[in-house]
């Protein structure tokens, strides 16, 4: 009679449960990249999105600007007839007063930079050198108010200021005069008009995004 001698059963060294748990980790560090890839994603869209809204703010206050100096301009608050009679440009800096509010002087005294930089176009009060969108065209654009953070709306309205660089030369930002000859028959007589340098900044959902928009604008 055979007597069967037991089995020995094999030592266990756990090295399946080691690469189990290797695995467990590099999918683990798999997933938190793709997460953050995909946040960066979402934050960089979102930038992008904020900043379009700010363009898209400036390029409205430089067309209302637009309309301000040369119309078609039928609010009742229009002063394009009295810009185009005569604007009150001050010696230096921006007027701040109701009628000429945001009309400057590419030169202001004691700042070796043009007028535009020294704006501070986040000033929305009645004082502010700089003018917002519709003030005198009656023209609308939706935005948040003063209240930052509110939807994807501007958090501002857009603002512009219009620097009359007619006559400036080199202080004025490198400016040229746009005095010119009149391309008429014999007789005709020199003729100067007037050249603006409007600046136009709009906002994003908060007021720290901002974008600004620049034109030269000959009247």
């Amino acid at each position: 009679m055979t007597l069967l001698q037991p089995s020995r059963s094999h030592p266990q060294h756990g090295v399946s449960l080691v690469v189990v748990l290797l695995l467990l980790v590099i999918v683990s560090m798999l997933g938190v990249a793709s997460m953050q890839i995909a946040t960066m994603g979402e934050r960089g869209a979102r930038n992008d999105r904020d900043q379009q809204l700010a363009w898209q703010s400036a390029e409205a206050a430089l067309v209302d600007a637009e309309i301000d100096l040369a119309g078609p301009n039928s609010a009742a608050v229009s002063r394009t007839a009295a810009v185009a009679a005569n604007p009150n440009i001050p010696d230096s800096g921006c007027l701040t007063s109701t009628a000429w509010q945001g009309f400057c002087n590419p030169v202001t005294t004691g700042t070796t930079k043009p007028t535009w930089l020294a704006v501070d176009f986040t000033d929305t009060t009645n004082s502010a050198p700089s003018v917002a969108m519709g003030t005198f065209t009656g023209r609308v654009f939706a935005n948040a108010g003063d209240v930052l953070g509110t939807g994807i709306q501007p958090s501002l309205l857009p603002r512009y200021v219009i620097e009359d660089v007619t006559t400036a030369a080199g202080g004025g930002g490198g400016m040229v005069g746009s005095g010119y000859q009149s391309s008429g028959g014999a007789g005709t007589k020199a003729a100067k008009d007037k050249l603006y340098r409007v600046t136009a900044m709009g906002f994003g959902p908060r007021s720290d995004i901002q974008a600004v928009l620049q034109t030269i604008y000959r009247n």
